[in-house]
């Protein structure tokens, strides 16, 4: 009797054993196919495992994967696990090849698959690759990034259109961005798309639909190999499947699918030497002009002179030439206005530079030339442009070095009193007596005495306004959030020469001036629920588009450096904005 317990047991930890024993095998889809079609490898295992080393696929050619699949399920109560790396090979010639061992180590152990041999035999009429859905979906999507010059210029325009192929075979339910490129050493701008457009094109010579999702403007900020990253996609495919349905119809199967445009170089060339003195790294096509508001006026009264750059160029990522002119026009620094489109041609339009300029002195005084020199990236040639010298005539008003001798070189000051000085002798004085009266039963007396009762019922008053502002707890968070709003506004401003801190601090406060108006949270801040938002409250389209596009501009900067003007220009175009929008709102 116990003999027979003792075999039971025995039967029963032997087969514990064998349950609990990590399974590692390899498995192809067929042994023998034409060197025209294509094989699927399959490595599975009953254990989740670290470090797994696939084989060299020596004779193939790896074409799709490796793709990862881990399914989980109870069978008798017990859960069964199964994790699955499949690739996708083209064999390279006929005869038997071989697939070597894969590895991988599961609780410090390594375990190895046993080779696997198939038989290539000489290409068949019709390839048949079965139920191969993944396959399918690899072969018949594509993701491609498209750049417009291979070896720019230093800060010359290119572009990088990204866009998705997609077969008749098949279709695209649903996609969504992993990784977005970083475009390091580039200044970059996207181009909005509004809407997406499914066009017709081919790929590699057959016929494809595609879309374009993505445009983006680069100026490159080094010279050398530079590296544009790759964007990444989760796409999910609708894949035609063998069966079909009761009424005849396919049926399709969903596979997501990852995938990634094709890693960019681009080679940028130095601009070439012998660069003008006053280059300052402008490059395009460029008109330049230097014109006044006016060429007389009186003395005291104020004139606008502009430097102004006009055309198609790295326009936000150049200085302008500095106005001067004699001491007699007091000049206040210039005010910036770039009024700039960008497009797949790069940036267009220009950037102005205001001076105010007040004469003091009667007489004629001339405002000198200015030269521009720009880089023109056609001709490879540095072009030089100036401007014509402007004569301003100051009339009614003191003339120039005229002034009396007693005045050369005497500052005026005000003459200040302080309590260290002897004061004038008053002549007119109104004495008092010090005992002029008892201090009980004056006007003094009483109204101390009142004043205190009377203030007891503005008390309560006070303090059940606190209290009813206290408990408004939507009241209070707008409050705080606009208060926020302003904060970060002025932090921003403080973190002008810190592009990090600088966009951060302006993200905030957009997001927390929004909390105050429109009274919703970080979580719902989309673009789209932001836009809808602002039209149900009134604000006009000009606004609403600025708004959108600052936020566009502080998701941007993460990822582009900027130059200190854009900032100064983003922080003023956001403290117009939320100006405007106080208004409006």
């Amino acid at each position: 009797m116990k003999l027979k317990y003792l075999i039971l047991s025995f039967l029963l930890c032997a087969t514990g054993i064998i349950q609990a024993q990590v399974r590692f095998e390899a498995k192809v889809s067929r042994e023998k196919l034409g060197i025209n079609e294509r094989l699927r490898v399959d490595f599975e295992m009953n254990e989740d495992g670290d470090n797994f080393n696939p084989p060299s696929f020596d004779g193939f050619t790896v074409v799709g994967g490796p793709n990862q699949k881990i399914s989980t399920s109870i069978l008798n109560g017990k859960m069964e696990y199964s994790k699955t790396y499949s690739f996708y090979l083209q064999p390279k010639k006929i005869g038997r090849l071989t697939i070597g061992q894969a590895e991988i180590i599961i609780d410090d152990k390594t375990y190895k698959t046993s080779p696997l041999k198939v038989e290539i035999t000489s290409a068949v009429d019709k390839p048949t690759d079965g139920d191969n859905s993944e396959m399918i979906a690899e072969d018949n999507l594509h993701l491609v990034a498209e750049v417009s010059k291979a070896n720019p210029y230093l800060n010359e325009a290119l572009t990088v259109v990204y866009k998705l192929y997609v077969s008749p075979r098949v279709s695209v339910s649903n996609w969504r961005e992993l990784d977005s490129p970083k475009y390091n050493d580039f200044w970059s701008q996207s181009i909005d798309i509004q809407q997406l457009r499914v066009e017709n094109g081919e790929y590699e010579g057959e016929p494809y639909r595609y879309v374009i999702l993505r445009k983006t403007i680069l100026y490159p900020q080094k010279t050398g190999e530079l590296n544009i990253e790759p964007l990444t996609l989760s796409i999910a495919v609708d894949v035609p499947s063998e069966r079909r349905d009761i009424f005849g119809s396919r049926i399709y199967k969903t596979v997501n699918k990852t995938v990634a445009a094709n890693n960019k170089k681009v080679n940028v060339k130095p601009l070439p030497t012998g660069k003008p003195a006053d280059f300052t790294g402008a490059v395009g096509k460029f008109n330049f002009n230097v014109t006044t508001s006016k060429n007389e006026l009186n003395a005291g009264e104020s004139l606008q002179a502009k430097v102004e750059v006009r055309g198609n160029g790295n326009l936000k990522l150049f200085d302008l030439p500095e106005l001067t002119a004699p001491a007699s026009l007091e000049m206040y620094d210039p005010e910036r206005v770039e009024n700039v489109n960008t497009n797949l041609q790069g940036m267009q339009g220009s950037i102005t530079q205001t001076y105010t300029v007040v004469p003091t002195r009667k007489g004629k005084y001339p405002i000198p030339a200015l030269t521009f020199s720009y880089f023109d990236p056609t001709s490879e040639t540095y072009k030089t442009q100036t401007s014509e010298e402007i004569l301003i005539n100051v009339n009614n008003g003191p003339l120039a070095g005229n002034e009396p001798s007693s005045m050369s070189g005497v500052n005026k000051q005000i003459l200040a009193v302080d309590g260290r000085q002897f004061r004038f002798i008053k002549l007119n004085t109104n004495l008092k007596s010090l005992n002029s009266g008892d201090f009980l039963g004056s006007a003094a007396f009483w109204g101390a005495l009142i004043l205190p009762l009377a203030a007891i019922p503005l008390f309560i008053l006070f303090g059940k306004k606190r209290e009813q502002r206290a408990n408004d707890v939507r009241g209070n968070r707008i409050r705080k959030a606009d208060k926020l709003a302003r904060k970060y506004l002025s932090e921003a401003k403080r973190n002008l020469g810190d592009q990090k801190e600088f966009y951060l601090s302006l993200e905030r406060s957009m997001h927390n001036y929004l909390k105050a108006k429109l009274n919703i949270q970080t979580s719902e801040m989309s673009k789209e629920r932001i836009d809808a938002l602002l039209r149900e409250k009134g604000v006009d389209d000009q606004t609403n588009s600025d708004f959108i596009s600052l936020l566009e501009s502080c998701e941007f900067a993460r990822y582009t450096p900027a130059s200190s003007d854009a900032m100064q220009h983003d922080y003023e175009k956001a403290a117009s904005v939320i100006s405007t929008l106080d208004k409006q709102l």
